[in-house]
This record gives C-alpha cells, structure tokens and sequence, in this order.
C-alpha cells in the first residue's frame, strides 16, 4: 500500500499526539521524495528552533575532581586516588549543563543522518552547519532504553516530537554493507508497524477532534459464567481500539490495516472472518442492559489507496458497518472520510 509521505507525516503527528509541536516545525511533506528527507526536514527545522530560542539545560550529577572541598565528597574515592595528600577530593555535585540526554540523542541522530548515502545532498549541507552551531555536547550510543530515559516535562515538551522522530529513525536504521553507512528501513512496509501507526492515529484522531465525546480504550467484560472461581483467570483480555460515547449512541471501532484489506480467491474479495467475529464479540459482551449499549454501533475500519467501501449491516439492534478510508488522497478530504464515519446518524 503506497501512501504518500504528507499522509504519512500526518498519520505519525496524531498518533504521537504532536500536532501542536508539528505545526510549528512547519515541514512541507510535499515536497519530500523519501521518508528519511522528510524526518531529516523535521529535525533540521526543529533544531533551528532550539538554536533560536536557547537548547534546553538541567541540572547533572557529576563527580569531579577539585581543590579542596566543592559539594558531596566522594570519601572512598577520594581516599583510593590519594589526592586528599594533596589536599585535592573528588567531589560530586549538580552543574547546570547543556549536555543532557535530551540534546545529546538529537546531535547524535543529526551525526548519523550523514552516513545516510540516500540522504538528499541539500540536507546534510543544513545538517553539518547545525553542528557547527551547536554547543559542545556529547554523542553516545543510542538504544531503546536510551529512549526510556528522557523525561518531557512542560518546559521541554518541544522535544518531544523530535525524540519520537530520532526515534523512528533509530528503529528503522539497517546496516549497510559499507562500514559506518546505513540505510532507513521504509516502515510502511511493514504490516504491523502500520497496524499499530493506523490505530493510534484513528485513536486520537477522535480524541482529538471530538473533545466534548468520551473516547477510549475500555476493558469488555466476557459475559460468561464462571463454573469454579479460578476458571475466570484463563480468560483473555478483550480492549477494543477504540469505544466512543456521546449523549446519542456508543459506537466501538475497530482499525485494521493490511496490504490488501480483503480476503478471498479467484477474484472473490470477502470481509475477513476473523474480523467480523471479533467485532460481533465485542457487541454482544458489552451489553449491560441500557438502551444505549443494546443499540451500540459496530465499526471495521480499513485503509485503503485504490477502492472504497460502505457496507452495512444489522444484527438484533445493532447497526454494523465495513468503512474504508482513501489514504492516497488530500489530507483534508482523509479528515471529512473520518468524520463523516462517526457523524452520518446525527450532526456533529
């Protein structure tokens, strides 16, 4: 499935919860041929940003050694390396630093975006002068518990979508057969990164624009019996993707992305089982005798580049129905897709 790298970019925005943070990057997906180009476009552009308006500093730890005594003395330390013969300690203490995890994950992701062979020329040029500008900070070894590490609080929350953009890139970096080169992996191959991309952008797509509506991701109890007390505990979990409730109706949807959404042979497409028995296990255990919830409405939820579909079902009182949303369109128009899903029973 083709989507086109603008779609991508706003797909990676609302799953992340970043919109606020993208806009003011202001990267024309447009104009991007490849999907590192683009996320080399959000780092560059969002650095500049920081430059502008001062990198980010916070208090570290360090023990250092010094005359006499400065903060926590290191005793033990201090002790083993003699230096206290020359009235000199090892002492720790709290510097007001530059070179915090945060600053040194984006300089590192800047110095690998230049053993990219795939990156545009343009591109590294404006790399290589942003390193020039930047202060003297560390670069480290990048890893996902690396990642786990960095704290965003409100005075660094800028950060936040460029470490999920390093972030990407870190996941999607292969090795290349040339030492200290590598090349980024196009993750919308992968059928189930965009599974997990296409239900959380759905997720706070809703969220999003829909504030004054609950959505979320509630816990369906089975509505089975339990013979012994014990035999409760073998059930597995059931979460739908996504359950919204406004004042009118309860509508449960479920996202599902694959390269070719539905199933069959000899050129006869049909829904696939799988889904359907899902969606019908979610309807009829989330009953808990409201009107409301006996007329909830079931939704599947696929993307598509090619063709579309509507189709619609009953069972009992519960509307069902198979929607897909054109991925390979303006981004507008995917936004009028979504909401037109949601709203075709009432004005919203």
């Amino acid at each position: 499935m083709k989507i086109p790298i603008e779609n991508i970019y706003y797909l990676l925005c609302y799953a992340w919860n970043k919109l606020d943070e993208a806009d003011r990057v202001q990267v024309s997906a447009k104009d991007q041929a490849r999907l590192l180009d683009l996320f080399a476009r959000v780092l560059i552009n969002g650095t500049r940003i920081l430059l502008k308006r001062g990198i980010d500093k916070a208090y570290v730890n360090e023990s250092i050694e010094v005359p006499g005594v400065k903060g926590k003395v290191e005793i033990s330390e201090t002790y083993k390396s003699g230096l206290y013969l020359k009235q000199r300690t090892i002492c720790s203490l709290d510097e007001f630093s530059i070179d915090i995890i945060t600053n040194q994950i984006l300089l590192t992701t800047l110095r690998t975006l230049l053993k990219a062979p795939e990156l545009a020329e343009s591109h590294k040029a404006d790399v290589v002068s942003l390193i020039q500008m930047m202060p003297d900070i560390q670069t480290l070894e990048v890893s996902q518990k690396l990642f786990k590490q960095v704290r965003i609080h409100r005075n660094n929350r800028f950060y936040s979508f460029l470490i999920n953009v390093c972030q990407l890139i870190y996941e999607n970096s292969l090795p290349t057969e040339k030492p200290g080169e590598w090349q980024f992996a196009d993750f919308t191959r992968d059928e189930r990164k965009m599974a997990s991309l296409f239900e959380a952008f759905l997720y706070n797509f809703y969220r999003i624009e829909y504030p004054s509506w609950s959505v979320g991701k509630p816990h369906i109890k089975w509505q089975l019996e339990s013979v012994n007390d014990a035999d409760s505990e073998y059930l597995p979990r059931m979460e739908t993707d996504i359950t919204i409730e406004n004042d009118q109706e309860v509508i449960i949807i479920d996202a599902k992305y694959y390269q070719e959404s539905l199933a069959g042979q000899h050129g006869s497409k049909k829904i696939q089982t799988g889904n359907l028995y899902q969606l019908f296990s979610y309807l009829l255990n989330q009953r808990d005798g409201s009107s409301k919830r006996q007329r909830t409405r079931g939704i599947l939820i696929y993307p598509t580049v090619s063709y579309s579909l509507d189709l619609r079902y009953n069972f009992d009182q519960h509307p069902i129905e198979i929607k897909t949303v054109d991925l390979n369109t303006d981004w507008k128009e995917v936004e009028k897709q979504l909401r037109i899903i949601v709203c075709q029973h009432h004005s919203c």
